[in-house]
């Protein structure tokens, strides 16, 4: 947010190094000398009652605003001069509390629609005292993902809309105006759900550019419509739906709208209704009178959402929901687990079986979800020994702790466990090198799994002959193809991909076998790069297939008694034989 800070912080400012000019040389200098004695005079003085916030020496303050339980001293005369909400609050004499002889007034009765922070009251008092916005505190501005560019990450906007409800609410135009610009940015750039707040925001403070700014991203995503009506207010979720309608009769004209099945509709916020008010018997009978399933009606992403903590747990023991179903976004249960930061949800989804490693489409993992809504303030909070543990950082935690271990005991990812399972990009490799094997050394097998997994309707890659296209050439990249839509496909090639290789572990496991020990070996060449190098290089590479043969050819005839054993036809291993797959790799 780094752009933004030095946009908000450069934007406002007592003095100004401009100054008119009437074209005469000593009006220039006499101005200009007059110019500059009025800035070093108006930083003195920005200076000067700075200290009246910062330096206890200085500390005349004679009332008090608390803010996170933390009393902030401030001075009546200052707050009224400087803002209209103040002179007005402190003329009608209502004081508030009194706590050691003067006036305290609580943040939540000022800002009753939203929320104001101790940082973001800080800048905004420091604005008022001294005439400058300084930047954005970092600590509670950016997120622990040390990937994200903290240019539209949840903490970066919630401290925006901290400061936006403080500079609205006190009446600070011109900071609402700087504010407002940067609110603006984030809208383009934020995921989807972090723009409700954005538009909650915009709403309160009566900002319509930017409120109808919002309602237009929201109403053109795929934000589902209880998310709108949980999380909006109701004046607003109506305007979304109704602004999303008018969009999809213009777009899709003359075809006919898809609507959703009004029965279904009603049988899924039946079970929300019941959940809601923690009636889990009541939720049991409307699964058995009603055609429809928790899953179908995204119960349990609901209850992770909304939910207590303990009506979760009671409908993971139904035992009736997979804990790995997608919603309509594509969200597993964990990922909306991972939004609300309940460590007992996590928990208990974990222990029932969530899959941590599991993706968003766009590429997110429920983890890396965790970091980047956490600031570094509450991530790095010390707690004392006997105190409740920071939420935010055990969630992450309890998380990074499910990834290590998966990715210690899976048994599909056989690789280093230095390699991080969220890649996307190095558990594709992975993957795409397993399956290149398997097509060399057992090639018939290997095209069962695909057509099974039906892997071949996937792309991105296709082992050793994906990289050239049918005229030798490399094949071409679609320049034009969006971020979210490249990781959706690379999100169903890897599903296709490892459905193959689940289908080799169960109908061909000696097979498998021997491609483990192929992956595990760091000798092994990468199975891109066969035919480069020189001669010399090729022929060692070939080498090490010859040298695993004779293991090749015994899992192959295991495999294939194993199979006879079982009464499985072995229709597909027969159309191959290991002097088939030996010729093969001779001729690779």
């Amino acid at each position: 947010m780094d752009n933004g800070n030095n946009e908000m912080s450069s934007s406002l400012s007592f003095a100004s190094s401009s100054y008119l000019s009437n074209g005469s040389s000593s009006h220039n200098l006499s101005a200009a000398g007059s110019s500059n004695l009025e800035n070093l005079s108006l930083n003195k003085l920005s200076t000067n009652l700075e200290k009246l916030l910062i330096d206890a020496e200085y500390d005349y303050s004679d009332a008090e605003i608390e803010v996170e339980g933390i009393p902030v001293g401030v001075h009546r005369s200052i707050l009224a001069a400087r803002s209209q909400f103040f002179h007005e609050l402190f003329k009608r004499g209502k004081d508030g509390l009194v706590k050691e002889g003067k006036p305290r007034f609580l943040m939540s009765d000022l800002v009753p629609n939203g929320r104001v922070g101790y940082e973001a009251l800080n800048v905004f008092l420091s604005y008022l005292y001294t005439g400058k916005l300084k930047p954005s505190p970092p600590e509670v501005s950016t997120c622990v993902d040390d990937n994200c560019a903290h240019d539209a990450c949840r903490p970066a906007i919630n401290y925006a809309v901290e400061l936006m409800y403080a500079s609205a609410t006190f009446q600070m135009k011109e900071l609402v105006l700087v504010v407002q610009r940067r609110l603006f940015n984030f809208v383009d750039k934020a995921l989807v759900e972090d723009v409700i707040p954005i538009l909650v925001a915009a709403f309160h403070c009566q900002l319509d550019q930017l409120l109808s700014h919002c309602i237009d991203r929201v109403a053109k995503s795929d934000l589902d419509k209880v998310s709108l009506e949980k999380e909006l207010p109701y004046e607003v979720s109506k305007d979304v739906t109704s602004h999303r309608l008018k969009s999809q009769q213009a777009e899709l004209e003359p075809m006919v709208l898809e609507v959703m099945d009004p029965l279904h509709e009603k049988r899924a916020r039946r079970i929300h209704k019941a959940l809601d008010s923690d009636d889990i018997e009541l939720v049991n009978m409307l699964l058995s009178e009603s055609n429809i399933t928790l899953d179908q009606a995204y119960a349990l992403h609901y209850a992770v959402a909304y939910c207590d903590p303990k009506v979760v747990k009671e409908v993971l023991n139904l035992g009736l929901a997979d804990l790995n179903c997608r919603n309509s976004r594509g969200h597993t249960i964990l990922h909306v687990a991972a939004r609300r930061k309940e460590p007992s949800i996590l928990v208990a989804l974990l222990n029932k079986g969530a899959s941590a490693s599991e993706s968003t489409l766009d590429g997110q993992t429920a983890v890396a979800i965790c970091r980047r809504l956490t600031r570094p303030k509450d991530y790095n909070e010390n707690t004392k020994q006997g105190q409740e543990s920071n939420k935010d950082r055990l969630c992450i935690d309890v998380l990074e702790r499910e990834m290590r271990r998966s990715s210690i005991m899976s048994v599909n990812m056989a690789i280093s466990t230095q390699v991080i399972t969220d890649d996307l990009h190095m558990r594709l490799h992975y993957y795409e090198d397993r399956v290149a094997f398997a097509r060399l050394l057992f090639p018939a097998e290997a095209r069962l799994a695909m057509e099974v997994a039906d892997a071949n309707s996937t792309s991105v890659y296709t082992g050793l002959s994906a990289s050239k296209g049918s005229n030798g050439n490399l094949r071409e990249v679609d320049l034009n193809e969006t971020p979210l839509i490249r990781n959706r496909r690379l999100q169903s090639r890897l599903h296709a991909l490892v459905k193959t290789v689940e289908m080799g572990r169960r109908y061909f496991p000696h097979c498998s076998d021997v491609l483990d020990k192929f992956l595990e070996d760091d000798e092994m060449p990468d199975t891109f790069f066969l035919e480069e190098g020189s001669p010399e290089e090729q022929t060692k590479k070939r080498a090490r297939f010859v040298e695993l043969r004779e293991d090749v050819q015994k899992a192959f005839y295991k495999d294939i008694a194993d199979q006879s054993r079982s009464g499985l036809t072995s229709s597909s291993s027969s159309s191959s034989s290991p002097k088939e797959v030996a010729n093969h790799k001779r001729r690779k």
